[in-house]
């Protein structure tokens, strides 16, 4: 079933990427809008407005709990098309809601939806390639991937500038019709008849029970959740932050670029370098890194104002850098042992690390409110947990082998 020394095709890249970059358009375009959406709902509390983010990611994660053993049944490309449906519904949700539990209402129906294809997007991936190379594939869909968070806000905010903040959900609801289309007419159905599992009630215990014998799949689960909700408190207060206490609502969308430009360049070396480091040596090199810079940042500032914006986004680079060579090798790392349950398997692991990193991102956000101290208090105790987790799932591996 995998395809281990076939070349990357660059059109398959690029439509995986696409499945996965409509979650990131409908995240990030309206951050610049969030000012502009509470004011139409009549919400003015600025750490309220953070659910619009978190909210979407409940979604992200509990849609894949159901997608995800249905495309082990059906066949993969079914279950995003149903996935693009329900976006469709809940973005029309959003257009028309009159107050904020409605909008997130149809945030978390929004996520729902877009589990479906950036977990369909997952599985297909494992099931054509496996091991480093398939973390090579992964790195470099994530990095055409990152394109979307790069210039999303600054669309965002010229849809909004042009049209209001409506038109950011028109746009989003064109581009998924585009690619659902495209998907339709290109990707063939990667999962075999024989691979096909019947699906009945014990399909997802089953799952849970199989998804569970691996060590190493659970651990990097978490560490996955770990990362992601460290990261999900920037995303969430990132408006907050640059706006209203740097006050730069001007230049945020382009700020917001500058750092995920970061992220992109690492997850393309990543995708050069995996094939000659390994994606465990290189995914914990920058899992220590990641810890030292937040715990620098920590310890340089603490009971101190905000440093200059040159300082915050230089310490936030090298931050966001780390995370080029973490994510995609995380989740690498835990598909691996699983390729017999790719569907089932990609999704409790993106639901169990999607909604651990929900609360972790709403208790640091609520501090995130007149220093940005907080954020990086958060991603350097995420950091070193992850890392515990990451050292204790290796060692007594290499101690077996060195008594060998």
């Amino acid at each position: 079933m995998e395809k281990l020394n076939q070349k990357p095709n660059f059109e398959f890249v690029a439509m995986m990427a696409a499945l996965m970059s409509i979650v990131a358009l409908a995240i990030d375009a309206i951050l610049p809008a969030i000012s502009n959406i509470g004011d139409a709902i009549n919400s003015t509390d600025s750490t309220d407005h953070q659910l619009l983010v978190t909210m979407i990611f409940l979604g992200l994660g509990v849609g894949q709990l159901f997608f995800g053993p249905i495309s082990d049944s059906f066949g993969r490309k079914p279950v995003v098309y149903m996935g693009f449906s329900i976006f469709l519904v809940a973005s029309v949700i959003c257009l028309m809601a009159p107050s904020l539990e409605v909008m997130v209402v149809g945030r978390i129906l929004q996520g729902i939806g877009l589990s479906a294809p950036r977990t369909i997007s997952i599985s297909i991936i494992r099931d054509t390639y496996e091991g480093d190379y398939m973390a090579k594939i992964m790195s470099f869909v994530t990095a055409f991937f990152i394109l979307v968070p790069v210039v999303a806000p600054a669309i965002g905010k010229l849809i909004l500038d042009a049209t209001g903040w409506q038109g950011i959900f028109y746009v989003q609801m064109f581009f998924v019709l585009v690619v659902a289309f495209w998907f339709w007419k290109r990707q063939q159905e990667t999962l075999h008849p024989e691979y096909k599992i019947p699906f009945t009630r014990h399909v997802f215990i089953d799952g849970v029970k199989e998804f569970v014998k691996y060590r190493e799949t659970v651990a990097f689960t978490l560490i996955s959740g770990l990362v992601t909700g460290a990261f999900l408190v920037y995303l969430s207060s990132a408006q907050h932050i640059f706006e209203d206490q740097y006050a730069l609502k001007e230049v945020f969308p382009y700020i917001f670029a500058g750092l995920a430009v970061s992220i992109g360049l690492s997850t393309f070396m990543n995708g050069t370098l995996v094939m000659r480091f390994g994606m465990r040596r290189l995914s914990l090199m920058a899992t220590i890194v990641f810890c030292m810079v937040a715990l620098t940042y920590s310890f340089l500032f603490l009971n101190s104002p905000n440093p200059s914006i040159y300082v915050l986004v230089g310490f936030l680079s090298v931050q966001f850098f780390c995370l080029g060579f973490m994510w995609g090798n995380f989740r690498s790392i835990a598909m691996e042992p699983i390729g017999h349950i790719a569907g089932i398997g990609a999704a409790i692991n993106g639901f169990v690390s999607t909604v651990l990193s929900i609360p972790i991102a709403t208790f640091i956000g609520d501090f995130v409110k007149d220093s940005v101290w907080p954020l990086f208090a958060g991603l350097a105790i995420c950091g070193m947990v992850a890392l515990a987790l990451f050292l204790l799932t290796h060692l007594p591996k290499r101690k077996r082998i060195a008594a060998s």
